[in-house]
Order: C-alpha cells, then sequence, then structure tokens
C-alpha cells in the first residue's frame, strides 16, 4: 500500500505494545517513535531535560503536556518520519491527542490501535519484567531470563528490575491511566479512528491480528 502510515498505538502498561510497535515498524517501514524509551534515554545521559523528567517518573505521575508536545513535535520533523511513523507512548490525554493533530495538521494520524489486555495479566507481566541497563528493548523475565544470570544476552548489560516495575509502582501507573488515558478511547472511536485489538495471546498472533486489523481499517 502507498498510502503513508501514521500509527498511534496505546493500551495498559505491560500489554505488549513494546513488542508490537517494533514488529508493526518494521513491517510497515516506518519508524518506532517510543517516548518512553526517548525519555530514559535523557534520564540516561543526565541531561537538564532528563533530570526533569526523572522527578515525573520516579513519582509515577506523567509529564506536563508542553514538554511532551515540544519533544514529540521535534521528533516527527526528522526525516525518517516523513513518510510515517509509529508513536508508542503518545498521546496519554486527550490533550495531547488534539496537540498531537495541531502538530501533524493535514499530516495527521491514520489511526489508533489500542491493545486490550484485562489489568490483571499486566500487573503479572510487568513485576515479573527484567530489561537490561543499556538498553531497555532487551526485555526478558522470571520465566525468561537471560542465559546468563543477570547479563543481557545481546549486548552484556546488567540484567534489572525498573524503579517503576514493582508491584505497588504498577498499580499507580494503572490507576493514573484508567484515570487520564482510558478516555483516549472515546476520543479516536468518536473520530473513527479506533481499532481495537485483543492483546492477551501469544505474540505472533496478536501480530497477525494488528496488522489484519490495520490493513482492514486502511481498506475501509
Amino acid at each position: 500500500m502507498s498510502e503513508r502510515v501514521r500509527l498511534i498505538v496505546f493500551g495498559r502498561q505491560g500489554a505488549g505494545k513494546g513488542t508490537q510497535c517494533t514488529r508493526l515498524a518494521a513491517h510497515y517501514g516506518v519508524p518506532h517513535i517510543s517516548t518512553g524509551d526517548m525519555l530514559r534515554a535523557a534520564v540516561r545521559d543526565g541531561t537538564a531535560f532528563g533530570l526533569k523528567a526523572k522527578e515525573y517518573m520516579d513519582a509515577g505521575r506523567l509529564l506536563p503536556d508542553d514538554i511532551m508536545v515540544g519533544l514529540v513535535a521535534e521528533r516527527l520533523a526528522h526525516h525518517d518520519a516523513r513518510e510515517g511513523w509509529l508513536l508508542d507512548g503518545f498521546p496519554r490525554t486527550t490533550g495531547q491527542a488534539e496537540a498531537l493533530v495541531a502538530v501533524t495538521g493535514d499530516e495527521s494520524f491514520s489511526m489508533a490501535v489500542n491493545l486490550d489486555v484485562p489489568e490483571e495479566v499486566v500487573i503479572e507481566r510487568i513485576s515479573s519484567r527484567r530489561v537490561c541497563a543499556l538498553d531497555s528493548s532487551h526485555i526478558y523475565s522470571v520465566s525468561r531470563p537471560p542465559k546468563v544470570p543477570g547479563v543481557c544476552d545481546v549486548c552484556g548489560g546488567e540484567v534489572v528490575q525498573r524503579a517503576d516495575d514493582t508491584a505497588s509502582a504498577v498499580r499507580e501507573r494503572l490507576d493514573l491511566y484508567q484515570a487520564e488515558t482510558a478516555p483516549l478511547i472515546d476520543w479516536f472511536e468518536s473520530r473513527g479512528k479506533l481499532v481495537t485489538v485483543d492483546g492477551n495471546n501469544d505474540p505472533d498472533a496478536v501480530t497477525a491480528a494488528l496488522v489484519a486489523a490495520i490493513d482492514a481499517h486502511r481498506a475501509e
């Protein structure tokens, strides 16, 4: 298909967005723009923005819209995003969604994909998750650890549990999601832009369902 693809993927934390976004970005040939990875990189590098962002992240709070919108707008202006993009982690509120439309204008998003996974499932997923301290895209779990305990199979970095992946932090994040992000479902649906896919399945089956749903929506 020649039409540009501009996807927004959202869902509860632990729904499998990272895995599925990587696959969808490769399938459609667009950059996977993860605001979470961008923020963590800034924190890791100790930039002024990263230090400010860390205060909010450590408290399990969303960053102010002006910071997030500016960050995303700057990224979408890069050359690799001219032919399309996939946003992961933004927008998280209806206000951010309105701001995204203002930023993209006539080049607005194609659709929003809601990866739906029950709350009890994501709590179990996240609290057992472990990530590489050097590259958070290298993900493991208590049931699927690296070959060498505590050492990333890919780059040799230390495999750890993120501070915001503890059970108490997860519950707080899910409460925040329900209060501020869940209303996005109605916002996108009212504009005929929403696609909902069951994410509580084998990753390959979820990918196939996502591609089928996205392509069907594009063909409408």
